[in-house]
């Protein structure tokens, strides 16, 4: 969400890892999410973002901006050219994910399902995690 901040063609991307990925069913969810996007006008054909599909400043997968991206308004819009909306979406992803506002992000900590939810690999948890407890100064 938020401006696009990658080169990679966002359904190029998707498509690529749905036809050969070793996670194909997850990627394929992600490229119909990028279709109904595009369908929608949220997306183009020619979207930028990451290698893995990820868009704008938060790196939403396009799944995540279907459910979780908002323009602001409240009606379930989507606006990916803000910080603003970025933020908040942001912010009902992680709270649909178990994030409580002052609580740790340590492994069996409230907000550790919230990292969880971000990303599967245990080396991203991990160093989220401790990045956080450096932020937090602990």
């Amino acid at each position: 969400m938020g401006a696009i901040s990658a080169n990679q063609q966002t359904l190029s991307a998707v498509a690529t890892l749905a036809y050969d990925c070793r996670r194909a069913a997850f990627f394929t969810e992600q490229l119909y999410a990028a279709l109904k996007l595009v369908d929608r006008g949220v997306l183009t054909a020619s979207s930028k973002g990451a290698m893995h599909g990820e868009v704008g400043q938060t790196q939403f997968l396009p799944k995540n901006i279907l459910l979780y991206g908002t323009d602001g308004d409240g009606k379930g819009g989507v606006n990916l050219n803000t910080k603003a909306d970025a933020l908040a979406s942001t912010a009902r992803f992680l709270a649909a994910h178990g994030f409580v506002a002052g609580e740790g992000y340590q492994p069996g900590q409230a907000s550790f399902a919230a990292i969880q939810g971000w990303n599967a690999a245990t080396v991203y948890q991990q160093a989220i995690a401790i990045m956080a407890k450096k932020i937090d100064g602990f």
